[in-house]
């Protein structure tokens, strides 16, 4: 997917989402790969390739010293260094880095440039090689490409990534047909991973697009009063997800969805989508989830309904780096979905985890680190670094005995940087959720601030999905309404106090 960069929007957090693609043909046949070379695209790793043996699962793994135990642990990164999320490479790798200087040691090779890598690193003793950084452009296919070389023909035992949905599809699966490795997400945030794909070697310390979402649900329903609602979005799967989380709360709730639109991507003029929403007098509010080109979407509701007023609209995490484009009079108090990330709480973890960021990096994608800090990119990898990190200390660093690290994995509840991150089952993580809301800062400028947090919110979202339901799509979830566990613990927050 692609999105329109505004002046800041490099700069803000940002949304993690996936391309339209069919991964069944890109998972299949694993074991048939023939072991030749293939370069690296523009921008990615130029590591020398290992030969792989010949004949049969071309993986190649370390080789264990006699007598058990790991004598090195060769670690992967991929990450997306062209395509729409091309210009986030840089925090994903400062993501990982970060994690392995700060709690394995490690030496960040330029701290101008984390793509770059470290070094030093070691766990337990045993020596952290990081043998490639995959160049991924959010499509499945190249994913699985660079996923083959980095694990086959460079010989990685673990690799972290990907950064989107369908990427992330077409890894758990290979992840299922490969388990003598592991797979840690990187920030993709499709339900399927997860949920559907369930491979044991594969896991998530970050929220999917739905959970990020609860909480958009609340605020239409409860603060606003929103009895009905209109929903406008991408036609795939990532914004499909993203819509589930309000769709599922606000129905549980109450409210009535009374029209949904879909938008084609590509499609450069929305004026026929907008006249297919209800006008303005016909419904409560609407909630966008809208990517491609989200400042053009909402300038063409102007165009078809009249002026964009906060009270009346609730965006997803795209809204987050458009909203400065659309007239600051009528969207402050305007309320947006999250992305797991509230850097502005007054709280020592958000602290801490921006010192950790500036102490290890001078500039990221030339920004200042701490302006980077809670990124969401950066902060979803770093999650799980530190929660592979954790694992490997658990063990003891030996690889041998993969499913004695993929218990430790499973079972461990990683500090991140705004609270506990514990995994359901599916080794999917369990999270505090926010809302933020556009309100006047310290300097009266408007500024996104975090208004709401959700806790403990699941994959599941209060029974709405399951691995015998079908995932999020056009007319999935219905709009049913039903108990809500979390609701009686939303707090507020405000200037970044939990509970102010």
């Amino acid at each position: 997917m692609r999105f329109t960069r505004t002046r800041s929007s490099l700069l803000k957090l940002l949304a993690v989402i996936a391309v339209v693609a069919l991964v069944a043909a890109a998972c299949s046949s694993d074991s048939d790969d023939t072991t030749t070379t293939t370069a690296a695209p523009s921008g990615g790793d130029t590591t020398a390739t290992t030969a792989a043996p010949s004949g049969g699962d071309t993986t190649a793994t370390t080789a264990a010293p006699s007598g058990g135990g790991t004598e090195l642990i060769k670690l992967a990164v991929l990450s997306d260094c062209e395509g729409p999320f091309g210009a986030f490479h840089e925090a994903d790798l400062a993501g990982v880095g970060a994690a392995f200087a700060e709690f394995a040691g490690a030496t960040i090779t330029d701290p101008d440039d984390s793509v770059a890598g470290f070094t030093g690193a070691t766990i337990a003793g045993v020596p952290v090689e990081l043998v490639g950084v995959g160049c991924g452009d959010a499509t499945p296919d190249l994913a699985l490409s660079e996923t083959r070389r980095l694990m086959e023909q460079l010989g990685a035992d673990i690799m972290i990534g990907p950064l989107s949905g369908d990427e992330a599809i077409a890894v758990a699966n290979y992840a299922k047909d490969h388990q003598n490795q592991t797979f840690v997400n990187g920030t993709a945030g499709s339900q399927d991973p997860t949920m559907h794909v369930q491979a044991p070697n594969f896991f998530r310390f970050n929220s999917d697009g739905a959970q990020w979402n609860v909480g958009t649900g609340f605020v239409a329903r409860d603060v606003l009063g929103w009895d009905t609602a209109a929903i406008i979005m991408d036609d795939y799967s990532f914004a499909w997800t993203s819509a589930a989380g309000m769709i599922a709360e606000f129905c549980a709730m109450g409210g009535d969805i009374t029209s949904r639109v879909f938008v084609p991507l590509g499609v450069t003029d929305y004026s026929t989508y907008m006249q297919q929403l209800p006008d303005l007098d016909e419904v409560d509010g609407y909630f966008w989830v809208l990517g491609e080109d989200t400042i053009g979407a909402y300038k063409a509701f102007e165009d078809a309904k009249g002026p964009v007023r906060g009270d009346q609209h609730i965006g997803n995490l795209f809204t987050e780096f458009v909203w400065g484009d659309l007239d600051p009079d009528l969207v402050s108090d305007m309320y947006i979905g999250g992305f797991g990330t509230a850097g502005d709480l007054k709280i020592d973890s958000v602290g801490a985890h921006t010192a950790i960021i500036d102490k290890h990096y001078d500039t990221i994608g030339g920004s200042e680190p701490a302006s980077q800090a809670h990124n969401g990119f950066l902060v979803n990898y770093f999650a799980a670094a530190k929660g592979l990190i954790e694992g490997l200390e658990a063990v003891g660093g030996d690889i041998s005995d993969l499913q004695a690290l993929w218990d430790v994995m499973s079972n461990n509840v990683i500090e991140g940087p705004y609270g506990l991150i514990p995994l359901d089952g599916n080794r999917q993580a369990i999270q505090d959720q926010y809302v933020r809301q556009i309100r006047p800062g310290a300097s009266g400028d408007l500024e996104l601030q975090t208004a709401y947090i959700i806790p403990e919110v699941d994959q599941g979202l209060a029974g709405t999905f399951s691995s015998d339901l079908p995932p999020p799509g056009r007319e999935v979830p219905e709009c049913v309404e039903k108990d809500l566990p979390w609701l009686a613990g939303i707090s507020t927050v405000t200037d970044g106090v939990p509970g102010g």
